[in-house]
């Protein structure tokens, strides 16, 4: 609230002249050209200049009487006035900067003393304040320091901004134990625009090329440009490399589209090379260094392209996107006439009578351009990448259309296992989606099962009990999946309205030869009929696993002893051979 300067030494009076009249210090007080303001012993106004009024915009009648923390703008925190309430107390003095508010609201910086005056005897009299508004000096002060951390062309962080950024940023890292990114990306043949149309048509591309670049990256992330046509980004705390693979492509297709300046459509692709902290180096200089390395070889195996400072990255970084890119067309490309995606089915076995008594549907991924492709590499990506809410529609859909198949063959009484996934369980489109499938191939919720895994069931737990329950009273049957690989809290398993219980295949495998994998299935079977589930077992390739899953109880069994997962038409041909067996 106040403003600074020395402390005014005592005024002497000229040789031959008298003691300063009242009047002249009250004229200099009245036309002084800082703003003045003195309060008494208990901080009350007493008196203003006019340059206080024309600068807070309070006449002396308004503010005479009161506090002057009537002028506080709110942005100091109440340690500030401690400290200078101390020096007060201790000096007599204080000066600094503050920020203060105007009659209207509006605040404005001030540079601030305020001195104690008192009487013969050390008791203060008054506070005397004097100050003056500094935005203008402090809005140089900011441009200044604008130009020293940006580039002038494209507003982006300078090279001295990035490697301040960029050091702060893995300290950060170091400290959390997390990953970070550094891309170098380099204009192909940017020389030829300049050489060929000048510098002033150069200009503009580069100042593109920096809005396209801030356009592809989060708020968190840096982009910045270190001179001629070369910028970096930096990606701090990153999960993996497969992030940074996503971003390089995202920057790709961005800056390769073409730029319209003055009438010529011009092109600037991008070369970039990419180093990680901590793997490719520990400091600023290494990894730049490297990720420029990288961006080299980039360019040598034909520009337009991102490479990692480590080649394995690159190959499975790219192996990645060539999966991601891939199934994305082929959602894309979903429709009754064609279809890269289908269904297989792997029954479930009665472990007593040895009837068909369901059948899991299981999505399989026949590409045309990457062959068969194991649901281990395409169902997580899918997750990650959404792809698995349309995905996993389709399979709701296909699942009821083949049932009805089923029962028009003459299997009435088996049902289908579907597996739903998190995406799914949390869309508020899935009540009405499996409702419209029953209804369109003339089903009855109890045709079908639905899966959800331990961990999927163990999310946003509310939510999940909300739908679930939604779906027991439709008359549709629940199941958990992999039980025993995530939370397994038989706890809040009680109150999940379900019916079966799927032991992981991982306890399954070696039940005869691991007492602790036999214990677990033992136990889990037991508690499971006591709280009144169907249990199924998955993973069951020997007889002999058959055999000590049937003495423990077990309802159901599933696995290759029976049969692996077969496409519709031989799946039929299978129900139709143990039909013809049971008779």
């Amino acid at each position: 609230m106040w403003q600074a300067g020395e402390r005014s030494a005592p005024v002497k009076r000229e040789s031959g002249s008298g003691a300063l009249s009242l009047s002249v210090l009250q004229r200099a007080f009245e036309q002084s050209g800082e703003s003045i303001l003195i309060t008494d012993a208990r901080n009350r106004v007493v008196a203003v200049n006019a340059t206080f009024s024309e600068l807070t915009g309070y006449s002396a009648a308004e503010i005479l009487g009161e506090d002057p923390k009537i002028l506080s703008s709110g942005h100091a925190e109440p340690e500030f006035y401690k400290l200078m309430w101390q020096s007060l107390l201790q000096d007599d003095f204080w000066q600094g900067e503050i920020w203060d508010k105007r009659k209207d609201g509006s605040t404005y910086p001030k540079w601030l003393s305020i001195s104690v005056i008192r009487d013969e005897a050390g008791v203060v009299q008054n506070y005397v304040a004097s100050f003056n508004d500094i935005s203008a000096s402090k809005d140089a002060a900011d441009r200044l320091a604008h130009l020293a951390y940006h580039d002038p062309l494209t507003q982006l962080p300078n090279r001295l901004s990035f490697e301040t950024q960029l050091t702060q940023s893995l300290r950060i890292c170091a400290r959390e134990g997390r990953q970070l990114a550094l891309m170098v990306i380099d204009l192909d043949n940017f020389k030829n625009i300049n050489d060929t149309l000048g510098h002033h048509i150069g200009d503009e591309v580069l100042q593109r090329v920096a809005h396209r670049l801030r356009e592809c990256i989060r708020s968190s992330d840096l982009v910045a440009r270190l001179g001629g046509d070369e910028f970096v980004v930096v990606l701090p705390e990153i999960d993996g490399p497969i992030i940074a693979a996503r971003v390089a492509n995202k920057v790709q297709q961005t800056l390769a589209d073409s730029y319209q300046v003055d009438g010529h459509a011009l092109y600037a692709t991008p070369s970039i090379g990419i180093s990680l902290f901590p793997t490719d180096g520990q400091d600023a200089a290494t990894l730049l260094r490297n990720a420029d390395s990288a961006m080299y070889h980039a360019k040598s195996v034909g520009r337009n392209n991102h490479q990692f400072y480590a080649s394995r990255m690159n190959a499975a970084a790219g192996e990645r996107l060539r999966l991601e890119g891939a199934l994305r067309l082929a959602v894309a490309a979903i429709s009754p006439e064609s279809c890269e995606f289908s269904l297989h089915f792997q029954p479930q076995i009665n472990a007593l009578s040895g009837q068909v008594i369901a059948l899991e549907a299981l999505l399989r991924w026949n590409s045309p351009i990457l062959g068969s492709v194991s649901p281990l590499r395409f169902i997580g990506i899918a997750e990650e990448t959404g792809l698995i809410q349309p995905l996993g529609d389709w399979v709701i859909w296909e699942a009821c259309r083949q049932i009805r198949e089923l029962k028009l063959r003459g299997f009435d009484k088996i049902r289908i296992a579907i597996n739903i996934s998190a995406h799914q369980l949390r869309h508020e489109n899935l009540l009405l989606l499996v409702r419209g499938a029953l209804a369109c191939n003339e089903l009855q919720p109890s045709d079908i099962e639905l899966e959800v895994t331990e961990s999927t069931a163990m999310q946003n737990t509310e939510i999940t009990l909300g739908v679930l329950d939604q779906l027991a009273n439709m008359g549709v049957l629940l199941a958990i999946d992999d039980f025993g690989t995530g939370y397994s809290s038989l706890a809040y398993l009680k109150h999940l309205p379900i019916q079966h219980l799927k032991i992981d295949r991982s306890f399954v495998t070696d039940i005869e030869t691991d007492a602790n994998d036999a214990a677990i299935c033992a136990a889990t079977i037991a508690l499971g009929h006591n709280l009144g589930l169907t249990l199924v077992a998955e993973g069951v390739e020997t007889e002999a696993q058959r055999e000590f899953l049937c003495r423990l109880g077990c309802d159901v069994l599933q696995g290759y002893l029976y049969s692996k997962p077969l496409p519709f038409d031989e799946i039929v041909t299978y129900l139709q051979a143990r039909q013809t067996l049971s008779e």
